[in-house]
């Protein structure tokens, strides 16, 4: 029986991912890195304990195959770690948000981690393991044009607050890893596929004044390197004893720990501040809903 412990980590090729599947290894843990895709996996080359693995979280018949594989291989040593970390944001206004692109961003972000988690169950069970979501500040503190990924993370960090006590009676720890903005492609990838939807540009324009100012907010941000939310994750698997949170920067503790706790309307007249929406007007011309 292998004895050296396991992790199943999603979204190994994205950009929190791909360092996190690195650090793992070097903790002394077989990673199974899965991916989409087991093509863009160059950075694993040579790494002796990352076993790139095809899968996609929005098809169970994809994720049962690669647990069925995992089983294989690990026998009674089970998995000590599942890491959800595959993710997708969706933003713009929810106006203009298509449905698809809605359920897009729950499929992943949502039922995708539902998947895994209960395909891997067994083999966390025999591992005495534990499960580890990654999540985002935006579940704690909902941010205008947003709405979808805020959304899909409130939920699975629902989910993950609920696991943890239905999982107790089995000693399996469920805990959260909330990355602050990070410098990955997910961004840019976000950005490309808003503007590849076809929407109705009066429609579009109602919006044009609020969504200048957001960017030009969001372009004095700074962004941190995926390098410390992979710390994060790191520890959150190798920790003895597991917190219920981890956070990947003091941004994101900030917003967790000290604006979401701020009264309702003071929050969000902070938040409007911050992105240069407050006091932006609407068009005094308005197209009609189609």
């Amino acid at each position: 029986m292998n004895t050296t412990p396991a992790v199943l980590l999603t979204g190994a090729n994205g950009g929190i991912g791909t360092p996190a599947a690195l650090r793992l290894a070097e903790a002394g843990r077989i990673v199974y890195a899965g991916m989409r895709g087991t093509d863009r996996h160059g950075a694993f080359d040579g790494v002796e304990r990352i076993r790139p693995l095809p899968l996609d979280v929005t098809d169970p018949a994809s994720v049962a195959e690669a647990l069925g594989r995992i089983a294989a291989e690990r026998g009674e040593a089970g998995l000590q770690a599942v890491v959800n970390n595959a993710g997708v944001i969706v933003q713009g206004p929810l106006e203009l948000v298509p449905d698809a692109e809605l359920h897009r961003q729950f499929d992943v972000n949502v039922f995708g981690p539902v998947r895994v988690i209960r395909a891997a169950l067994p083999l966390l069970r025999a591992g005495r393991g534990r499960i580890v979501n990654v999540g985002a500040p935006t579940a704690y503190v909902p941010v205008p044009f947003h709405a979808p990924i805020a959304a899909s993370k409130a939920a699975l960090h629902a989910m993950t607050t609920a696991l943890r006590t239905e999982l107790a009676a089995w000693d399996l720890p469920v805990t959260a890893v909330v990355p602050g903005l990070v410098d990955t492609p997910l961004f840019k990838k976000a950005a490309e596929a808003r503007r590849a939807v076809a929407i109705d540009p009066d429609r579009a324009a109602l919006y044009r004044e609020q969504l200048a100012a957001v960017k030009r907010a969001e372009s004095g941000q700074r962004a941190a390197p995926p390098d410390r939310a992979a710390e994060a994750i790191v520890e959150a698997v190798t920790a003895r004893r597991v917190k219920a949170r981890y956070f990947g920067g003091s941004d994101a503790r900030t917003m967790v720990t000290l604006v979401a706790k701020l009264p309702a309307g003071l929050r969000e007249r902070l938040i409007a501040r911050v992105l240069g929406v407050r006091g932006v007007k609407a068009p005094t011309t308005v197209a009609p809903a189609s």
